[in-house]
């Protein structure tokens, strides 16, 4: 195929097909001028590169065609208004920091200098100006809150169109990112220190709180708050939130069913989805029931042996939280084994620390009295079921005469072990359901806490680095952040229906592998050297996804 440009004619080699019934260019390679031409089939050259570069170009492409499909910078310009001296919208400045997000997150001082190894700027024209850090501060401080959950809103809609996306069953989490903000900031009250779910107690923290699709794990709401906030306190805000914007899209919200964990168990949370009238599944913590957990095995039968061979339950009743509802005792051997192991390990932990303790008191120099040794000892048999297996004996009247022994119950090991081990109660109100429908819901947590993982991956999709101070410039970071998550979860969702199985960072990668690169010919005359632009060649994956994704829409056209 010749294409007619500058004068000249440049030809293509150019396959189609047909794609969703329509004919369309699935492939598209460049061969040059009719002397280039000729050149190749003389086998000889028109002229040798003087030099050439590789550009960013798969990954960035595929992400901008799922931001495209949801015209991200149209929602948000209809939402806010451009500032007069902006050098862009501030759609197209949050569409750029979302991508940047999925592929390879960096800071905005960083971005330009990203962005110019990416074949990005030949399909978004902006001056080198409007990428400085500054801009891209400004652009965020036109987001407040209320223009966030009216875009997030519209998005959701979107994907629902666009994308087919099941809104039935959503899983409900929360969770909390480190910052590196300073402890003598007061601009940023929503980064506080409180329970560190990444370790790192030093550090404050902002909480998430996410709603996601347990069809692919989508997420269609967001909620920002302090990190010294118990997930148990957002709770509400997120049920009525989600409510709200569920009977936007839906007629009937009793055909929505939200799954949670016990980490959002309590009477007041509780009476609240009782009162919306949707469906839940969430569970309880087994130890505080244990009439179930005396049920016999007898009565436990198979859930589905195809699909969760080994899992057997109780389809029964529990009272809890206030209220009297379907419970589903669950046992699993393999669960069975993975805490048997866990729990091995910590018991061993702390016979080692008693071990030292006893070796400093048989010296008999210790100052400490015995409240205080006794603290000691109660501190390193508190973590869960050690005391039931760990005896100690503090014997002594004066601190130079304390001596401790401790023994290791090995009956009470066995009853703790079956007792417990590799049981959880389901609790539900969906009692039309099958037993194996309830724990395919409780499972599909995994999606959200995938998500969880996915942003804390310093390498694609990540919530770090983040160099914000301020609770306005914080809250969009989130945003885009979690809007980052939503393209890359849409593309492995695209993919896997696809038939291509792949991990959010092996899709990426794949992505990444189809680069773009740049030949610099120089004719021998004055001037600038013509520039060749080409794709890496593929293989049969990417060339799959490649179509997919509609990249070739990005592809050089010369």
């Amino acid at each position: 195929m010749g294409k007619r440009q500058g004068g000249q004619t440049y030809y293509y080699l150019v396959e189609s097909a047909r794609v969703e019934g329509k004919p369309r260019i699935v492939s598209q390679q460049y061969l040059g001028s009719a002397a280039e031409v000729v050149a190749k089939l003389a086998g000889t050259t028109a002229d040798n590169p003087v030099r050439s570069q590789h550009k960013q170009f798969g990954d960035l492409a595929a992400a901008w065609s799922i931001l495209h499909r949801l015209d991200l910078a149209g929602v948000v310009d209809k939402v806010v208004t451009r500032r007069s001296d902006a050098a862009a919208s501030v759609g197209t400045y949050l569409t750029l920091a979302t991508a940047n997000r999925v592929v390879a997150p960096c800071s905005k001082a960083a971005f330009a200098d990203w962005w110019a190894t990416t074949a990005g700027p030949r399909w978004v024209k902006l001056p080198s100006t409007a990428l400085d850090h500054r801009r891209f501060w400004k652009a965020m401080d036109r987001l407040d809150d209320t223009a966030l959950r009216t875009i997030e809103t519209e998005l959701s809609r979107r994907m629902v169109a666009e994308f087919g996306l099941d809104l039935s069953g959503l899983v409900l989490d929360m969770t909390n990112f480190a910052t590196f903000i300073d402890s003598a900031n007061e601009a940023a009250p929503l980064a506080q220190r409180g329970k560190a779910k990444q370790k790192r107690v030093d550090l404050r923290l902002v909480g998430l709180g996410l709603v996601v699709t347990s069809d692919g794990g989508i997420p269609i709401l967001s909620h920002t708050y302090p990190g010294d906030r118990p997930d148990v306190t957002q709770f509400s805000t997120v049920i009525d939130e989600l409510v709200s914007r569920y009977r936007g899209l839906s007629a009937q919200v009793e055909s929505l069913t939200v799954v949670y964990d016990a980490g959002q168990n309590s009477t007041a949370n509780h009476a609240l989805v009782e009162d919306t009238g949707i469906g839940f599944v969430g569970s309880l913590p087994p130890s505080d029931h244990p009439g179930l957990l005396a049920i016999g095995k007898a009565r436990y039968t198979p859930v589905d042996a195809d699909r969760y061979p080994g899992l057997r339950c109780v389809d029964t009743e529990v009272t809890a939280l206030g209220v009297t509802r379907r419970g589903v005792l669950t046992y699993s051997p393999t669960l069975h084994a993975a805490q048997s192991r866990g729990f091995d390990q910590t018991p061993a932990k702390a016979r080692a620390r008693l071990s030292e303790l006893r070796t400093r008191l048989a010296r008999g120099k210790t100052r400490r009295d015995r409240a205080a040794v006794e603290t000691e000892i109660a501190a390193i048999c508190r973590p869960r079921w050690v005391g039931e297996v760990l005896t100690a004996t503090l014997t002594g009247e004066r601190p130079a005469q304390f001596r401790l022994s401790f023994t290791t119950n090995q009956a009470a090991r066995r009853r703790l072990e079956n007792r417990l081990f590799g049981k959880r109660i389901l609790f539900t109100n969906r009692e039309n359901w099958t037993t194996a429908q309830v724990v395919a819901a409780y499972r599909s947590q995994s999606e959200v806490e995938a998500g969880f993982h996915q942003m804390k991956d310093p390498h694609v999709v990540s919530f770090s680095p983040m160099h914000h101070w301020t609770d306005s410039k914080i809250r969009v970071h989130v945003f885009y952040c979690v809007l980052a998550l939503t393209i890359a979860h849409l593309m492995r969702r695209e993919a896997n229906r696809a038939g291509l199985h792949l991990s959010v960072r092996e899709l990426l990668a794949e992505l990444a592998g189809i680069e773009e690169t740049v030949l610099l010919h120089h004719d021998g005359g004055k001037g600038r050297p013509r520039a060749q632009r080409i794709l890496t060649d593929m293989n049969p994956t990417q060339q799959r996804l490649a179509q997919l994704f509609d990249i070739h829409r990005y592809a050089p056209t010369r």
